[in-house]
């Protein structure tokens, strides 16, 4: 194996990672400040137990997201130096306002949401939290902006065989990048939420009784208990994420849709290679799977027209061959088209279990439905739906575009660090590998002892009028030893 087939490896095996965490801190961040703010509206005590609940889960996530993602830009200089000397100048501009804008407005004030429960006004506090997850999908805005210009590369002219940015507004307005963002965050969401689900799932399921009946609140001995296992507390929670997941799913599906219109004019080698298309094709039909197709269907998607020209493979290859010299320029084939049916099927499951769900679980008050057993369990068991749809869509994003790191102006074998050698790549890779998988361990086993402890109970503090509130922590509870949350 060459030293330019380990780097692509090493790159995609620490962006995969580092993508299992990035979605759910963009959305599950959004959803913490959504319980804050139902908390700080009505006064109800299980929003406050929620925000806290879920809000160390964002925290756990959001620690692991930061580590591991300053691995990717060390890797742009170790073993993808002739890559930044291309696109150095272009993305010089949307990086650093990634960085000392975004990344800065959000860890600022997420330090300061962390540390100022009991120090800042409720409102004050409040706003910290919305102010860090604004920071968040404004830092994602950035980076899918520099991502979309490596596949439709807008204002800028090559000086010297490097790229130039011109014109910044066209770099962040790029019509991808539009299409890209809202797809991306919209995923996000339907990631945080189906998450959120599995969690509260999970803790109904736990807080049944043994004939699989849901507790009544009358049956616990204190108010704290009542708090902390409060079926109708999970409801909520689960509820919330069955409307944020619903609402992203229509995102989705929307910026899908306007995405695969610019597939067919920026990159249509990629919507080529995800239909298995060899030769253009007028009213070109879909393939669901291999040996079936519906007729007209991928004219109608990729241009809203059923006689549409689409064009295939073969003949992409033959008209680069002509404009760029001898050479491959088809992608791996069976990768891009099992990765674009994985990210429909699974993110569909995912999106259609929230639309179940609203209906199990509708009604408000007296009328309000109790969320059945099984699908407390299905929800669980839907937990790695919306991940591997999302990383089955980043690999179809990327190496859909292969063999360009910038489309029509670099390729990947030409943007490999010359000096740096297989054995150093190999090496550096087997450790990345090695620390990677004990950092997934560690997040593993801290999500799932928070799950499973359950929510620490809070209380108000009757002895002063301010906003402060009380942790019993749960080690104490039997024992009514309060003491403050930080």
């Amino acid at each position: 194996m060459e030293a330019l087939d380990l780097a692509r490896w090493q790159f995609g095996v620490t962006t995969v990672y580092h993508f299992l965490f990035v979605p759910l801190t963009i959305g599950l961040g959004v959803f913490v400040a959504g319980l804050q703010t139902a908390w700080h509206r009505t006064g109800k005590e299980h929003y406050l137990t929620l925000t806290k609940f879920f809000g160390k889960l964002f925290l756990i996530n959001f620690a692991m997201g930061v580590v591991t993602g300053i691995v990717q830009e060390f890797q742009f200089g170790m073993n993808w130096s002739e890559y930044s000397v291309f696109v150095g100048d272009v993305f010089g501009a949307p990086l650093a306002l990634e960085a000392l804008l975004a990344f800065f407005l959000e860890s600022t004030f997420l330090g300061l949401w962390i540390f100022g429960w009991d120090r800042l006004p409720k409102r004050v506090h409040l706003a910290c939290l919305w102010i860090a997850v604004i920071g968040s999908n404004l830092s994602a805005y950035f980076i899918l902006a520099a991502n979309a210009w490596m596949k439709h590369p807008v204002g800028y002219e090559v000086v010297d065989g490097k790229a130039r940015m011109t014109d910044l507004w066209a770099v962040l307005t790029n019509s991808t990048a539009l299409a890209q963002v809202p797809h991306v965050v919209g995923a996000s969401f339907v990631v945080a939420g189906v998450f959120v689900l599995a969690v509260s799932g999970y803790r109904i399921l736990k807080d049944r009784d043994a004939k699989g009946l849901l507790p009544r609140k009358a049956d616990f001995a204190t108010p704290e208990e009542r708090s902390r296992k409060n079926p109708d507390m999970w409801r909520t929670s689960l509820r919330g994420a069955l409307v944020m997941t619903a609402i992203a799913g229509v995102v989705v599906a929307g910026s899908g849709d306007l995405s695969g219109q610019l597939l067919r004019e920026q990159q249509p080698m990629k919507l080529a290679a995800a239909e298995g298309l060899r030769q253009d094709t007028a009213g070109a039909p879909f393939s669901p799977v291999p040996g079936v197709e519906i007729p007209y269907l991928l004219s109608l998607l990729a241009a809203h027209d059923p006689n549409a020209v689409v064009q295939g493979v073969d003949d992409i290859q033959e008209r680069f061959e002509a404009q760029f010299g001898p050479g491959d320029y088809t992608p791996n084939l069976p990768v891009v088209f099992w990765s674009f049916r994985v990210m429909i099927m699974l993110g569909s499951a995912a999106i259609g279990l929230s639309v179940l769900g609203l209906w199990l679980t509708r009604g408000r008050g007296r009328r309000a439905r109790n969320v059945p057993t099984w699908f407390a369990k299905a929800c669980v068991l839907a937990l790695p739906l919306p991940v591997l749809a999302m990383i089955a869509g980043w690999l179809l994003s990327e190496i859909g575009r292969q063999p360009w790191t910038v489309a029509g102006e670099l390729l990947t074998a030409a943007s490999v660090s010359p000096g740096v050698t297989t054995t150093e790549i190999a090496i550096s890779l087997a450790l990345f590998t090695v620390l990677y998988g004990l950092l997934a361990l560690a997040e593993a086993g801290l999500i799932l002892r928070h799950v499973k402890a359950g929510p620490e109970v809070t209380a108000p503090d009757s002895d002063s009028d301010s906003d402060k509130t009380v942790l019993i922590p749960r080690q104490l509870q039997a024992e009514s030893r309060p003491t403050l949350m930080y």
